[in-house]
């Protein structure tokens, strides 16, 4: 547009400049008269100045009058589609600067309109995720346009499995400004065994700005609003290998019961049926027991001397002529009892009696006190065993096949007492006090 002159003072140009409106990314012209009113020739420089200075430009932009002449220059407005060009009213002036006469520079104004535009970018992070019954996604935003507005998220599936979730629900967002929210995708039945199940879904953000002015303006709006797409893969809550090894041990438990569980059951009772035998009852005896035998109560004093017996070293019940019948055997048992002080040792023994021999099977060591120190237990010349008195209360020894003990031989227990104990009192023993009973079969020696 060219506007009609209007004169200045003396030696000043003619100037004016209509106002104009231009939409980021696009292009708009206006003009400027200048007329030089002076009676000299003169040259002018224009240049664009203001916050439309980036990106307009005069055409041309140095010019040469004769005086009372003019010419009219363009101005280009090219704002970039950018945040930066905020959207409303921005100044644009252009300094006419004289060269004969620098002092009469003017700067001409007008306003330009810069109009709206709606931008959006928009992402969701991550485009798939896995889960068992819910998921969590991340959505950011960013406003491209000039002008704040206020976004809102709206999702979409084809069917109605998926709940979904926004926090925040909406944004207001300045121009340039970035922002998160959080989706939360909720199904409400798992799955248990199968393949993953694949929901799809849309999220659809809406600016509040634009929608506004298209209902204001009655046309619809032209702002770039791209869907994102994402989708939900539902995991089974058990994978294949699982069922597959359930289905395995079950046969393995059903060939177990059915198969090798009876088999097992009937190799066991016949071992025990051939192990456990009944042990012959020793004949001619009253009330069940066999000659001379004793009833294994009697207690040695630690000098081999049993009490209660019928004589010295001679197990209990087994005085002369109890013996049993020549080649045989029968059971025997004797008691040591050894009773000794602090810091002290005392051995107390059973000797086999003139022509038997011993055969031990069972040994019991009571240590009924709790006493520390040390007990060591020999059959004749041969050590059984050395024992710490503080690592046991009661101790047992078995042999399957007799440890035999050779006529006028002994069983020796040599006790070396460090600190008695407290029995079941409460009160501490002035003595450690130590039990072993000895069992076996007591045999005539072959002649």
């Amino acid at each position: 547009m060219t506007p009609s002159a209007a004169s200045s003072g003396p030696g000043a140009p003619g100037l004016d400049i209509p106002a104009v409106s231009v939409t980021p990314g696009g292009t708009a012209t206006t003009s400027l008269t200048v007329r030089n009113d002076s009676d000299i020739v003169e040259a002018y420089t224009l240049e664009v100045v203001g916050d439309c200075g980036p990106w307009a430009t005069v055409e041309p932009a140095r010019i040469s009058l004769y005086p009372g002449t003019s010419e009219t220059v363009t101005i280009t407005l090219a704002p970039p589609r950018s945040p930066e060009v905020r959207a409303g009213d921005v100044p644009l002036g252009v300094r006419v600067l004289p060269a004969e006469h620098p002092e009469s520079v003017t700067v001409p104004e007008t306003t330009v309109h810069i109009e709206e535009f709606h931008e959006l970018r928009t992402e969701i992070l991550p485009r798939r995720r896995r889960g068992w019954l819910r998921g969590r996604y991340r959505l950011a935003v960013r406003n491209e346009g000039n002008t704040p507005t206020r976004i809102s998220f709206r999702p979409e599936q084809a069917g109605e499995e998926l709940r979904f979730g926004f926090v925040p629900a909406d944004l207001q967002l300045e121009p340039g400004e970035s922002a998160e929210t959080r989706l939360r995708v909720r199904i409400g039945k798992p799955v248990w065994f199968g393949k993953p199940a694949v929901w799809p879904f849309t999220v659809h953000t809406t600016d509040g700005a634009a929608e506004a002015q298209a209902e204001a303006s009655a046309r619809p709006a032209t702002y770039v609003r791209p869907p994102l797409e994402a989708e939900f893969v539902q995991i089974p809550i058990f994978p294949k290998w699982l069922l597959a090894l359930l289905a395995a041990i079950l046969a393995l438990l059903l060939a177990w019961f059915a198969l090798v569980r009876p088999a097992v059951r009937s190799a066991a009772r016949q071992a025990a049926d051939e192990v456990v035998q009944p042990r012959p009852t020793p004949g001619g005896g009253k009330n069940g027991q066999s000659p001379g035998t004793g009833n294994g109560t009697g207690t040695g004093d630690g000098t081999g001397k049993e009490q209660g017996g019928s004589g010295p070293g001679v197990p209990s019940g087994g005085g002369p002529g109890g013996t049993g019948t020549s080649g045989g055997g029968e059971q025997s048992s004797t008691t040591i009892d050894v009773q000794t002080s602090g810091g002290q040792t005392k051995t107390g023994t059973y000797p086999v009696p003139q022509g038997k021999v011993f055969g031990v099977t069972d040994i019991v060591v009571a240590n009924f006190q709790g006493d520390e120190g040390v007990m060591t237990i020999s059959f004749g010349d041969r050590k059984i065993t050395t024992i710490a008195l503080e690592t046991f209360r009661n101790q047992d020894y078995h042999w399957v096949t007799p440890i035999e003990i050779p006529a006028n031989a002994t069983v020796t227990a040599n006790v070396t007492c460090a600190k008695p104990g407290t029995p079941a009192t409460g009160r501490q023993a002035q003595q450690c006090h130590e039990v072993l009973n000895v069992s076996g079969v007591l045999a005539n020696v072959a002649q």
